[in-house]
């Protein structure tokens, strides 16, 4: 799938990888829409890549509906998804105080890293699936897991479990959509130097780099949005996780 001149979604487009994404694809010449719940955020990128900016809560239908038509009716037809709005937390199952997890902290984790994905996904492909391919396929569709989905900390059971969903459902996506051509792939990112890191202590963001065997580092939101871009031109990856981490394994 070529980028350029192409119509692309991404949510969570108004800060951390999201936001470094939508603008790679935009320098590479796609038309870009920002779907972000935060509209400072996402009008600010918007204006720095020239994309589309539509105020969007990826766990309602009717928003992501309203997002994705107004997308539309400014770029047509959408080839290219990614998924990247999500939050994180950290919240034991039963806390010092003998306290259990909060039901409604758990639910909304899932709800926004898992559903939000999944129905953003689901009705941008419904829609892409009336379009013409192009070559030998139709579209693609980028998430975002996490190591942590893996080998999560203590305090990330509802985090771990909504990043293990999205990597666990790629294969049976992939096998839903094969037949209209369409790819899908997840993303597990290690520790990157998103904004919520950045707001770490020095000491503990040097700790977290100090974990990554090869590059020692953290990782750069750019390398993310890089490896977005080798998983559109590339058709063989398709339906599974892919692990971009510096071979880190949470302690």
């Amino acid at each position: 799938m070529k980028i350029d001149g192409v119509a692309a979604i991404v949510t969570g487009g108004g800060s951390g990888l999201g936001a470094a994404t939508a603008k790679l694809l935009a320098a590479r010449g796609a038309k870009v829409a920002i779907l972000d719940r935060d509209p400072v955020a996402g009008e600010r990128v918007a204006t720095e890549t020239g994309a589309l900016f539509a105020e969007c809560d990826v766990t309602c239908e009717a928003s992501v509906k309203t997002a994705l038509d107004a997308a539309e009716a400014r770029h047509g037809t959408a080839r290219i998804l990614v998924n990247c709005a999500g939050i994180s937390d950290l919240i034991k199952t039963v806390d010092d105080s003998r306290m259990p997890h909060s039901l409604d902290a758990f639910r909304r984790i899932i709800d926004i890293n898992l559903v939000g994905t999944f129905n953003t996904l689901s009705q941008f492909a419904a829609r892409l699936c009336a379009a013409d391919p192009i070559g030998e396929e139709r579209g693609v569709i980028v998430n975002t897991s996490s190591i942590a989905a893996f080998d999560g900390i203590a305090g990330q059971a509802a985090y771990s479990a909504s990043k293990n969903a999205i990597a666990g459902m790629s294969l049976p996506i992939a096998r839903d959509l094969a037949p209209h051509r369409i790819r899908i792939v997840a993303i597990a990112p290690g520790t990157f130097l998103s904004p919520m890191v950045e707001a770490l202590p020095q000491q503990y963001r040097d700790a977290l780099a100090a974990a990554v065997p090869h590059p020692s580092r953290l990782g750069r939101l750019e390398e993310f949005a890089e490896f977005v871009e080798t998983i559109i031109a590339s058709p063989m990856i398709n339906g599974t996780c892919i692990r971009l981490d510096g071979a880190a394994r949470l302690q």
